[in-house]
């Protein structure tokens, strides 16, 4: 292969994932970023939830939307996107959820600081929170 074609695959490799970065998180520049609070992810609504989820619903709009944000989609500078990969069964199961509520989170998968314990949530609270949000995440393809 000739060297001219490694450097320009380079740069080109280079220019796109620039062109990514930007695309996904915007530029430097503070009158795109989004406001403090915003949500962090689009999220597409199941048209129906089931009754477990429903329960759910009430609870983490109530205790987990201050951080987490309306339908999961995180806050920026407050709390992650639920509905992210990185929550998927798969990564994080059901019983992360519930040891998070009672022990609290130390940051390790993003930048917003540490999760502190959350108090007056009952196991089957939790069970109810984690049905809405595996329901709201296969909605936006997350299995």
């Amino acid at each position: 292969m000739k060297p001219g074609y490694i450097v320009a695959g380079a740069l080109a490799l280079g220019a796109a994932i620039a062109a990514y970065q930007f695309t996904t998180f915007g530029s430097a520049d503070a009158q795109t970023a989004p406001a403090a609070g915003a949500a962090l992810v689009q999220v597409v609504v199941p048209e129906t939830l089931s009754p477990v989820a429903q329960i759910g619903k009430t609870g983490f709009d109530a205790i987990c939307a201050a951080c987490h944000g309306q339908n999961a989609a995180g806050r920026n500078g407050m709390g992650p996107p639920l509905i992210h990969k990185i929550y998927e069964p798969s990564h994080h199961g059901d019983e992360s959820f519930q040891l998070a509520v009672q022990r609290g989170v130390r940051a390790h998968h993003w930048t917003f600081g540490n999760m502190p314990p959350v108090e007056g949530l009952t196991r089957a609270d939790v069970v109810a929170i984690v049905g809405y949000v595996r329901e709201m995440q296969r909605a936006n393809g997350i299995n």
